[in-house]
């Protein structure tokens, strides 16, 4: 058994009986975070922005046990993974930025760039092109604390001067959008569209289908969305069949990413959405007191023991929404490699 986590009879059946044939030989993750404990910075006064839950899953994932769960989950596949580093100033961004840089040479994985937004034009440049990076990973964290998390707009922690750079040198940056209205806000929406318009050589990959985790999270952004051609989504740490089947209707499967957010898909959980909110189900014990977190709920007995890894149940669920779309196994081979190759510049 390896030390890292166990594979039981009910993951490896879940995988042989679900997902083995659906998935196909070598595949791509396009978003995955490696960094070490060692990276946190001490007294950081960060603002706790995001969810907590995360944390209980992994103290850091060096690169080393990225492979490892590769190997434990598929263990008949080939996985290339897309690396970014930890994005808050918990952990210190140039040190992580140099691990990833130092990973991703060694074993000839493609990377991103943590950024900053207070970076000047030039110092973005100046680290994407040192560490060979293919462009940036973004996020709320790093957006000025005196911002409530609530208010954050995208432009806070996404520039307009860093997109200009971005633009001019056609490179990628995956945005995990902000505000409690998630995808159907209003303005992230206004704002994902002026990104696409005015910066069209962007390669831009909106994570997690925009955190519409549950259907209340949609209102009308896929009418919205149908409309663009250039933006990519990835589907990672979402298990909402019905909002994947509302994606590939929206912009076919050749803007579809498949993407883990490892380590975190190394949990147990089952996720289901009650009254608009999401809630990971997760076996009673295994990850400390989450009696205060509105999005865990730990369950017991028979219930408990059938719950097999959150990244088994994100492929299956979109597994379930290729099936009810009609999609082809040359679209899932699009969704899963093809598509992030194509980014990636990475040839066979």
């Amino acid at each position: 058994m390896s030390e890292l986590f166990e594979v039981k009879p009910v993951d490896e059946a879940f995988y042989k009986e679900r997902l083995k044939d659906f998935l196909p030989s070598k595949f791509i993750d396009m978003h995955t975070h490696i960094w070490l404990e060692k990276f946190r910075v001490e007294n950081a006064n960060a603002p706790a922005r995001g969810q907590s839950w995360p944390n209980r899953v992994a103290k850091e994932n060096p690169i080393e046990h990225l492979i490892e769960t590769y190997k434990l989950m598929f263990p008949d596949k080939t996985v290339i993974p897309l690396l970014f580093g930890q994005p808050s100033f918990e952990y210190d961004v140039d040190a992580n930025n140099d691990y990833v840089e130092v990973c991703a040479k060694k074993y000839n994985y493609p990377a991103l760039a943590l950024a900053v937004p207070d970076w000047s034009q030039e110092k973005l440049e100046s680290v994407i092109m040192k560490g060979g990076f293919l462009g940036c990973k973004v996020y709320l964290n790093f957006a000025a604390p005196y911002i409530p998390q609530d208010e954050i707009r995208i432009y806070d922690f996404l520039p307009p001067h860093h997109l200009e750079v971005l633009n001019k040198h056609g490179w990628i940056v995956v945005l995990h959008i902000p505000r409690k209205g998630r995808l159907k806000d209003p303005v992230n929406l206004a704002q994902m569209l002026e990104i696409e318009r005015k910066y069209p050589n962007v390669k831009l990959i909106i994570a997690h289908v925009g955190r519409a985790y549950c259907p209340e999270d949609v209102g009308n952004a896929f009418e919205i969305l149908s409309e663009t051609k250039n933006m990519m989504f990835d589907f990672c740490a979402n298990t909402n069949q019905w909002v994947f089947e509302q994606l590939i209707k929206a912009v076919g499967p050749k803007r579809i990413l498949f993407g883990s957010d490892m380590p975190i898909l190394r949990m147990r959980s089952r996720r289901i959405c009650e009254n608009g909110t999401y809630v990971n189900l997760i076996p009673k014990g295994l990850y400390g007191d989450v009696s205060g977190d509105i999005h865990m709920r730990e369950v017991e007995g028979e219930e408990a023991e059938k719950i097999t890894f959150f990244m088994y149940e994100e492929i299956d669920a979109f597994r379930r929404a290729a099936e009810a779309t009609g999609l082809t196994a040359a679209d899932i081979e699009d969704i899963f490699y093809n598509n992030a190759a194509r980014l990636l510049n990475i040839k066979e």
